[in-house]
């Protein structure tokens, strides 16, 4: 346990200081940064050299993140996360105090609650929203566990965990992705 707690803390030093980490997720491993730090953001769009107007997925580690960072959280979307047995992705209509970047075109932001041990402590510890794109480069095949995240990524951040590193393939499979406008309407993106 002091392992990971060490870990984390050095992980948010890197966040802190404007970096960007490896990490697993409670989907597959992520490349993450501060999802408020505009730099930080630019940053994995360059590496995975994603087109400007994809926006990528942020964690939050609890419901009050969760509604600080989406405004007109629609009844519906409690009680799905609730009930979701895998991780579930809600992209909801406006996101707020997050680096622009991170919104679609028409100001959506894809946001999931995380309840795994490391990714939540992360969000916990840093205390902001935490970017999760695959850490992979956009257009390549996702890498199932650690062991296929390319060379090209591993030099491209500025930190690594070390956590769950062990995992074989196959074990992790990206979240279910779910849009729901203010009215409670929802349309599955990702099954």
């Amino acid at each position: 346990m002091s392992e990971i707690r060490n870990e984390i803390r050095q992980a948010v030093q890197t966040l802190r200081q404007g970096g960007i980490i490896l990490y697993p997720t409670d989907t597959v491993w992520g490349i993450g940064c501060d999802a408020t730090d505009p730099k930080a953001v630019r940053r994995i769009f360059e590496l995975k050299r994603r087109a400007d107007h994809k926006a990528m997925i942020v964690l939050v580690d609890s419901l009050a993140k969760l509604e600080r960072h989406a405004d007109g959280i629609p009844e519906v979307a409690y009680d799905l996360i609730e009930a979701s047995e895998r991780p579930l992705t809600i992209v909801y209509d406006r996101g707020i105090g997050l680096a622009p970047e991170l919104l679609g075109p028409d100001g959506t932001v894809g946001i999931r609650l995380t309840r795994e041990e490391f990714s939540a402590g992360l969000c916990r510890a840093l205390g902001h929203p935490l970017v999760s794109t695959s850490a992979n480069i956009s257009g390549e095949k996702a890498a199932r566990c650690f062991a296929e995240i390319s060379e090209e990524v591993l030099r491209g951040v500025d930190f690594i965990a070390d956590y769950r590193r062990d995992e074989p393939a196959g074990c992790a499979r990206p979240s279910c992705v779910m849009r729901i406008d203010e009215s409670g309407l929802f349309k599955i993106l990702r099954p």
